[in-house]
C-alpha cells in the first residue's frame, strides 16, 4: 500500500504540544516502533527544526534519524530503504527539489514510495509529492511549481493561513492555468492511499481540505470526491 500524508500547516515545526498529526502519521505504520527519517532540506537543514523533530518523534517511541544534504551526506538509498516513514519539512520547495535532483534523492524516494514506505510532510513537504504545487519560494510572488509527480494534481498548503493563497488560486483557475486544486488548510492534512485522496485529517478547529474549481465565473470549494473527514 502506498501512502502520502500532506499537511497544510502546523505540527512540531511550530510547537511541540499534543503532537496530534505526528501520532496519526506514526499510527499508519504497521510497526510498533517505526523508523522515521526527517528531511529538512527546504530550510537548509535548520538545526532548531531538526531538534524539534527529534523531541517530537522520540517521545512517540520512533527510531529517528535525519538526512543532511549541506554537510557530508550519508548513503541515501541505503538509509531511505531502511525507513518505515519519511517526513519532509517545510521551507523553500524550489531549492529543496533542485538539491534532491542533484543527489538523485527524488528517484530514491519514488522507489521507496512504490515499495510502501510512508511519505509525509508539511508545506513544502506536502506539495512536493504532487504534479505541481503552489509555492511562495519566490520572495515577491506565488507560483505554480513542477514537483515530483508521485501523484496527479495541484496542491496548495496554508490555504486559510496566508492571505495571498486564496486570491492566487482564484486567479490561476480563472486564467485556466490549472483546472483544479487541492487546497489544504492549516492544521489539516490530506491523506492519500494508493495515489488517491482518502482522508481529510483535521487536527485543529474544523480545518478542511477542498477541491477548488472554477465554473460559470464562480470559484467553487467542494469536498474532495470520496473522501472521509476525520477529526483527531
Amino acid at each position: 500500500m502506498r501512502q502520502i500524508i500532506a499537511i497544510g500547516g502546523g505540527g512540531f515545526g511550530r510547537e511541540i504540544k499534543n503532537l496530534k498529526i505526528e501520532k496519526y502519521i506514526v499510527s499508519q505504520s504497521t510497526k510498533k516502533n517505526p523508523s522515521i527519517c526527517f528531511i529538512p532540506t527546504a530550510t537548509g537543514d535548520d538545526r532548531d527544526y531538526i531538534n524539534n523533530f527529534y523531541k517530537a518523534f522520540d517521545s512517540l517511541n520512533c527510531k529517528t534519524s535525519h538526512i543532511d544534504l549541506f554537510k557530508r551526506t550519508i548513503k541515501l538509498k541505503e538509509h531511505i530503504n531502511k525507513q518505515d516513514i519519511i517526513f519532509v519539512g517545510g521551507g523553500n520547495t524550489k531549492s529543496m527539489l533542485a538539491v534532491w535532483k542533484e543527489w538523485e534523492l527524488d528517484k530514491i524516494l519514488y522507489e521507496a514510495y512504490k515499495n510502501g514506505i510512508i511519505m509525509s510532510g508539511v508545506s513544502a513537504g506536502a506539495i512536493c509529492w504532487f504534479t505541481n504545487g503552489i509555492t511562495d519560494s519566490f520572495k515577491d510572488h506565488q507560483s505554480i511549481l513542477p514537483c515530483l509527480n508521485f501523484v496527479n494534481g495541484v496542491c496548495c498548503p496554508h490555504y486559510d493561513e496566508e492571505p495571498e493563497r486564496i486570491p492566487y488560486v482564484e486567479k490561476i483557475l480563472k486564467n485556466n492555468e490549472i483546472n483544479i486544486c487541492y487546497a489544504i488548510e492549516g492544521f489539516c492534512a490530506l491523506h492519500l492511499v494508493n495515489d488517491e485522496p482518502k482522508f481529510s485529517i483535521n487536527f485543529g478547529k474544523e480545518n478542511k481540505c477542498y477541491e477548488v474549481t472554477h465554473k460559470n465565473s464562480k470559484i467553487i470549494h467542494n469536498q474532495i470526491k470520496d473522501i472521509e473527514e476525520i477529526s483527531i
